[in-house]
């Protein structure tokens, strides 16, 4: 059964749809997609893992006009793993029409990219230091653009991409529609984001108490040089797809050596990984090769992965708008999820005002055979201490821990 507005959408969004086995469209798609389709600006807040593609791309698709020779929706993100994503999005929502959609990324052949808008893809998305370039070469025609969408906008209004962001969107007509999505909206990103638009409305939704109710956030206190060990023990633990955060790379090839010499299996995420390593890296990740993804912050954006059952962060975030980002991999759409802080004596209270911030409860507790437990339970074994695996037992977990992660309807994809 489709839901009032959906049924009001080509017939081809509707069988999708259907065939995706969603029942009704989440808060976010359900307060956006009716003010989209009316052609509004709008600004668009709502936690991670809701739904917040599909309240713009089903818009898009619903407007777009096959084989008109020209872009008619551009779509901003601040990653090379975004990118790809929605991409893949595209291409699954347009399946068995006309319409088709490319991305372009910094990074990549701007020769095969050039080659790509040959096809005249109706719909684009990309990273804005590539776009702006291909703009200015005159490859991307703007005249026609009939949407701009700025995908995590927070992250692309500032001082690194505000230049770019600001030359593409200056280059459509002013007709154009403008939306700003994200799951956190700080004021100066809204105040600039309003220079583009005409009389935005905002669309802003809570996680719910249900939701916020399936993700436990505990932390471990221990030193810096045993946070390594903590995270070997949990990771022992049957049932474990943990995506964990480490703050710059080399910090995370440190790790990734030292897991790797315990004998775990560890997929790498960041920045500097090429195309095809990224690639690599999602799919074994999806495909449950590895029970760890460690990733710089780079990966906090817009991840399709699903049952993540643990986010660790390896380093404290820097602000209560990364902790938000990072944690959102876990718990989607009302699954169960465990967040998991490894905190220094000396991080123990910047991690507790980050949560007073987000007003949260945090629970502290110790790592004992793996398993977390009330500091008193493990009083016997040292949090960072770990028996080292012998010959037979050096496999590595296909998935991990407490509170393993429960698809509903709409966990298959970001989109949702």
């Amino acid at each position: 059964m489709t839901t009032s507005f959906i049924s009001t959408l080509k017939p081809f969004i509707q069988q999708i749809w259907e065939k995706s086995e969603f029942q009704e469209p989440t808060a976010i798609q359900q307060q956006a997609i009716p003010a989209a389709l009316e052609g509004k600006d709008l600004l668009i807040e709502s936690p991670t893992g809701t739904g917040k593609t599909l309240a713009y791309l089903l818009p898009i698709l619903e407007k777009v006009e096959a084989n008109k020779q020209h872009p008619q929706a551009i779509i901003l993100v601040p990653s090379k793993e975004l990118a790809m994503q929605i991409l893949e999005q595209i291409q699954k929502w347009t399946e068995g029409t006309d319409i088709t959609g490319a991305s372009f990324i910094g990074g990549a052949n701007i020769k095969r990219q050039i080659e790509k808008l040959k096809k005249k893809p109706e719909i684009i998305v990309g990273t804005p230091g590539r776009l702006a370039e291909l703009i200015q070469m005159k490859k991307i025609k703007m005249h026609e653009m009939k949407t701009v969408v700025l995908d995590e906008g927070d992250q692309l209004l500032t001082s690194e991409n505000m230049k770019s962001v600001k030359n593409i969107v200056k280059s459509t007509l002013s007709e154009r529609q403008v939306m700003l999505v994200s799951a956190t909206l700080k004021e100066e990103a809204n105040a600039v984001a309003k220079e583009f638009m005409q009389d935005p409305v905002t669309v802003k939704v809570e996680r719910d108490e249900k939701s916020k109710a399936q993700v436990e956030h505990f932390y471990v206190v221990c030193e810096k040089r045993e946070k390594v060990n903590v995270l070997a023990n949990v990771l022992r633990q049957p049932g474990i797809k943990a995506l964990a955060f480490v703050r710059d790379i080399g910090n995370l090839a440190v790790v990734t050596e030292k897991l790797t010499y315990k004998q775990l299996n560890v997929g790498v995420l960041h920045g500097d990984s090429s195309k095809k390593e990224r690639e690599t890296a999602l799919k074994d990740f999806r495909r449950e090769e590895y029970p760890i993804l460690l990733a710089t912050d780079v990966a906090a954006r817009g991840l399709d992965i699903n049952e993540v059952t643990h986010v660790v962060h390896f380093d404290v975030p820097l602000d209560a708008a990364a902790y938000t980002h990072r944690s959102g991999r876990t718990g989607r759409q009302g699954a169960t999820g465990t967040v998991i802080s490894l905190v220094a004596p000396t991080e123990e209270r910047d991690l507790k005002r980050i949560a007073r911030d987000l007003n949260l409860t945090l629970n502290k507790r110790e790592v004992y055979g793996g398993r977390l437990v009330e500091p008193k339970e493990g009083s016997a074994k040292p949090a960072g201490k770990e028996k080292r695996p012998n010959s037979s037992n050096n496999t590595r977990p296909k998935n991990a821990g407490p509170g393993p992660s429960k698809r509903n309807s709409q966990t298959k994809s970001r989109s949702k």
